[in-house]
């Protein structure tokens, strides 16, 4: 998915005023969840986002955990998320919720399947809930 594409579905699931505050929120999100990510599965998740969102979250990745491909992701809940996004975006964490819940959509949309069943499975429950229901609800105990 090209970079312009998912921006527009970021603002239009989010209904945000405009592409700034959209791709703001893109950035956001993308950067905190490569915090809460192992770095390895960040960079893969990464590998297949355009230029400008893979860079975010490569570099919070980086700037997250060592080099070493296993590194596991900060450990943080929906509430430190939320903050993290919100801060990030320059909004209060209710709209940070809403506007991270319209990207996990989006790069559901944009990854590889297995991608993204795997980065489910690397995030707490709360956080989970932000993916779309169908992936949300899915037994990530398998």
């Amino acid at each position: 998915m090209r970079h312009d594409e998912m921006i527009g579905k970021v603002q239009a699931l989010a209904q945000l005023p405009d592409r700034g505050t959209a791709e703001r929120a893109a950035h956001a999100v993308a950067s905190t969840l490569a915090e809460r990510l192992p770095s390895g599965l960040a960079r893969h998740v990464a590998a297949q986002l355009p230029p400008d969102m893979a860079a975010a979250m490569r570099e919070a990745a980086d700037a997250s955990g060592a080099p070493d491909a296993g590194t596991a992701g900060e450990r943080f809940g929906l509430t430190a998320f939320a903050g993290r996004v919100a801060v990030r975006a320059g909004t209060d964490e209710e709209t940070a919720l809403r506007e991270a819940a319209a990207v996990m959509e989006v790069l559901d949309a944009a990854l590889a399947p297995e991608l993204t069943e795997r980065m489910a499975h690397a995030l707490p429950a709360d956080i989970r809930e932000l993916l779309p229901v169908e992936r949300a609800t899915q037994d990530v105990e398998r």
